[in-house]
C-alpha cells in the first residue's frame, strides 16, 4: 500500500503564507521542523479532517521569488460550500481565474501558486 502524505510549496514569507492558508482554507499548523543552523524551516499545515498535509518550506538565503515556470501544476481543494468559499476568496482578492462552465475557480497564494477550488462530488 502507498498513500499521499504531503505536497510542498517553497515560500518567501513564511508567516504571510501561514496566515493566507489559515484565512483562505482554515488550515492549521500540524508540525514544524527547524534546521539546526537556521537555514530552513518546514511548516506542515492540515485541514483537521484528512491526513494530507501542505508543507511550506522557507529557506533563509532565498531572496528572489521562486520561478514557477508556466504554472501548469496546482493544489486542489474540494468543498460542498462553493458559494461560501468563492465569496471569501473574492473578498480576499485572491481569485485569479474562473471557469464557470466547469464549476471551478483558482486562487493565488502569496507566492503565486495556483490553488483550484472544486465542488465536492
Amino acid at each position: 500500500m502507498i498513500e499521499f502524505v504531503h505536497f510542498n510549496f517553497n515560500v518567501l514569507d513564511l508567516e504571510k503564507s501561514i496566515a493566507f492558508y489559515k484565512e483562505a482554507f482554515g488550515l492549521e499548523i500540524v508540525r514544524e521542523k527547524n534546521a539546526a543552523d537556521g537555514s530552513y524551516k518546514l511548516v506542515y499545515l492540515g485541514d483537521g479532517r484528512t491526513a494530507f498535509q501542505l508543507e511550506l518550506t522557507w529557506i533563509r538565503d532565498q531572496k528572489e521569488p521562486y520561478n514557477l515556470g508556466d504554472e501548469e501544476f496546482h493544489l486542489a481543494f474540494a468543498t460542498d460550500e462553493m458559494d461560501y468559499y468563492h465569496d471569501r476568496h473574492q473578498k480576499m482578492g485572491c481569485i485569479c481565474y474562473e471557469n464557470p462552465s466547469m464549476g471551478v475557480y483558482f486562487v493565488n497564494d502569496p507566492d503565486g501558486y495556483w490553488i483550484e477550488i472544486v465542488p465536492a462530488r
